[in-house]
């Protein structure tokens, strides 16, 4: 019983909180931010921007000493030189150990280079990052704003569907009182059947702008939606009279531009990494060794010659310990030096990278001025775009207002009788296109300022 209360509870838990999830709706500074703490691009290029830390720690490693340790085992197998020089005809064993620690003093200022380029590193991967978040941001406003567009689109076609079956209600009640023709019946159920099929055609396009907003977020699609917005654009101006402003603060500040600059930084300094090659480098090195060493068959005794037989005169030999720790003791050494190393020539390697770098850096310098073209281009298009969808939107808004006048007047005209359904419907399909036109319009102009405050760098979630 106790199991099964568990179980319900947990279904409760599960159904509840799906209904919750399926009753928020985002907001367009909600979708903004998720998509940037979630996409799995942005994750990526967080985790570049780790690697490049990772790459100046092991920049600023190169000055640092190494050091090493060293330990080995061998076998001797017949004649071999023991540790006191002296060739010995038995099997043995022995080891071997040490300690060696060395610091480079210098190589041309090639780590210093190599530190710098991997701080450039660092800020190149944030640049990258920096641009990588403002196109996401850009797709998922206006993947927001096409939603909103497709929700005001399917209000007008209910509007249109609901006036048709009204006309037709109307026609019904005139044709079966013989005040209209059965032509006109036939024009207006041809009328209603369109105006059904557009509104379905604009469900779908909902449901398809939100499938594409919910992939943008990286998010199941299933009970997905957003916040409704009214756009206002009682007051539709441009902040600007042209595009000097834009373009100017564009090409002082956009992550583009920068991220172009930092190149040829580091195409300098990769002209200088290769230039090193031409110069001496200069190290320093410190060091321990001892060794052990084993007759096979014999015990680990040293012969010590401790004075003369007097009668005799051969030698009075006194065999001492020499086991492990004292052979590691009596064989510790130290070493202490220094290393030049000057180049002369190596197949013209050298010459060929530092040439290589050398073009490399003219390249990139070329690619800032690339950079520089495509950004005014972009920037003075995307001002053409608003100015040009601001006189649209005006112009769309005009005619609206007159097609909305002639289905007025149209109107009245048949319900006087001195017009036909046909021609009613034909005034009434003009303002229908005059509705999406205008409809259009709006967003267009919506979206192409929010382009502008994008090269602005100002929040395009407002």
């Amino acid at each position: 019983m106790k199991t099964k209360k568990i179980i319900q509870f947990t279904l409760v838990f599960l159904v509840g909180f799906t209904a919750l999830a399926q009753e928020k709706k985002w907001s367009l500074k909600e979708s903004v931010d998720y998509a940037l703490q979630n996409n799995i691009t942005v994750r990526q290029s967080q985790l570049d921007q780790q690697i490049a830390e990772q790459d100046l720690k092991s920049a600023k490693g190169n000055f640092l000493p190494t050091v090493n340790a060293s330990a080995s085992q061998n076998w001797n197998f017949g004649s071999f030189i023991d540790q006191n020089g002296s060739r010995i005809s038995r099997d043995s064993r022995g080891n071997g150990f040490g300690l060696n620690a060395g610091v480079t003093l210098f190589n041309g200022f090639r780590n210093t280079n190599l530190q710098k380029q991997a701080e450039l590193g660092i800020e190149s991967s944030k640049i990258q990052l920096d641009i990588l978040k403002n196109n996401i941001s850009l797709n998922v406003v206006n993947a927001y704003l096409n939603i909103l567009f497709n929700r005001e689109a399917v209000k007008q076609a209910e509007e249109q569907v609901a006036i048709s079956q009204k006309s037709l209600e109307q026609v019904q009640e005139l044709v079966d009182a013989g005040a209209r023709a059965s032509a006109d019946l036939l024009v207006s159920k041809s009328q209603l059947a369109s105006d059904n099929e557009r509104l379905v055609n604009a469900e779908n396009n909902v449901v398809l702008s939100l499938l594409n907003l919910s992939q943008l977020l990286q998010i199941p699609s299933q009970g997905f939606d957003i916040q409704n917005v009214d756009i206002d654009l009682t007051e539709a101006v441009l902040a600007y009279n042209n595009s000097n402003e834009i373009l100017s603060y564009a090409l002082d500040n956009r992550p583009e531009i920068k991220g172009a600059q930092l190149n040829i930084d580091n195409a300098e300094l990769n002209y200088q990494i290769a230039r090193s090659a031409y110069l001496p480098s200069l190290s320093f090195g410190v060091g321990a060794s001892t060794s052990y060493q084993h007759l096979q068959g014999q015990d680990d005794v040293l012969p010590i010659v401790t004075g003369f037989d007097a009668t005799s005169g051969e030698a009075i030999i006194e065999l001492q310990k020499n086991g492990f720790a004292e052979q590691i003791e009596n064989n510790l050494g130290y070493n202490v030096g220094f290393s030049l190393n000057v180049p002369i020539f190596n197949g013209l390697r050298t010459d060929a990278n530092v040439k290589r770098a050398e073009i490399s850096k003219e390249r990139i310098v070329l690619a800032l001025e690339q950079e520089k073209q495509t950004l005014t281009a972009n920037v003075e298009q995307a001002f053409a775009d608003a100015k040009a969808s601001l006189i649209q939107y005006e112009a769309s808004k005009i005619s609206l207002e007159s097609q909305e006048l002639a289905f007025k007047n149209e109107q009245d005209k048949y319900d006087l009788g001195v017009s036909t359904s046909f021609q009613l419907e034909q005034v009434r399909n003009r303002l229908i296109n005059a509705q999406s036109s205008f409809l259009n319009a709006k967003y267009n102009y919506v979206f192409k300022t929010k382009v502008l405050d994008f090269y602005l760098d100002k929040p395009i979630t407002e």
